[in-house]
Parts: C-alpha cells; sequence; structure tokens
C-alpha cells in the first residue's frame, strides 16, 4: 500500500485532503470541501489548529458552534468532540501536534 503524503484522497463525501510531508512533531494536510460536504464529528488527543483557505466553514466543538470564513482561524483543543459542515465551497489547512500517527500510518 501507499504512504498517504502528498496524495489527494477521499476523507468523507465531498472531501478530500492532502497530508503534507510531516516534521518530529508537527503536521499539516490541506482538506476541501463541497458546500455542505461534512467533517464527521470525531476526537483525538493530538491539538488542531485550522486555517480557513477559502469559503466559510461551521464548527461544532464540544457542543459549541463556531464559523471561521477565509483568513480566520481556529483551534481545538486536545480531546475535544469536533465536526464542520462547510457552508459554501471550501478548504482548510489544519495543523496538528504530535504527529496523527493514525493519519500517517494508514498507507504502511
Amino acid at each position: 500500500m501507499s504512504s498517504p503524503i502528498g496524495v489527494w484522497e477521499n476523507a468523507e463525501p465531498g472531501v478530500t485532503r492532502k497530508i503534507f510531508q510531516p516534521g518530529t512533531s508537527l503536521m499539516m494536510m490541506e482538506v476541501q470541501f463541497e458546500a455542505g460536504a461534512e467533517g464527521y464529528e470525531h476526537s483525538h488527543p493530538h491539538e488542531q489548529m485550522s486555517y480557513c483557505l477559502k469559503g466559510s466553514i461551521e464548527f461544532r466543538i464540544d457542543g459549541e458552534k463556531y464559523v471561521i470564513r477565509q483568513g480566520e482561524t481556529i483551534v481545538i483543543p486536545s480531546g475535544a468532540k469536533h465536526g464542520v459542515t462547510a457552508l459554501e465551497t471550501s478548504a482548510l489547512l489544519d495543523t496538528f501536534t504530535p504527529l496523527r500517527e493514525d493519519l500517517l500510518r494508514r498507507g504502511e
């Protein structure tokens, strides 16, 4: 199986992502959304910061709703249950620390 790094892949319906080459404790990925697409609710022990590259995204974090638009960021604490809905065609740059080994090791 091939490595997921640098390859566009389907994440959920209407959602694609590309994982960039990680550092030793920090990683990024770009996530693109069709209008109305959802990133399903989940949690992980990693701290996450998301930067909106284009469009607008509604985040649900531990039951609270937040909307970010192009040029804005949001921080998702370690362990927080979170999910998103694209309010229009959108893209995020997600950053994680420590590394999301669950994503990086899928291709091995």
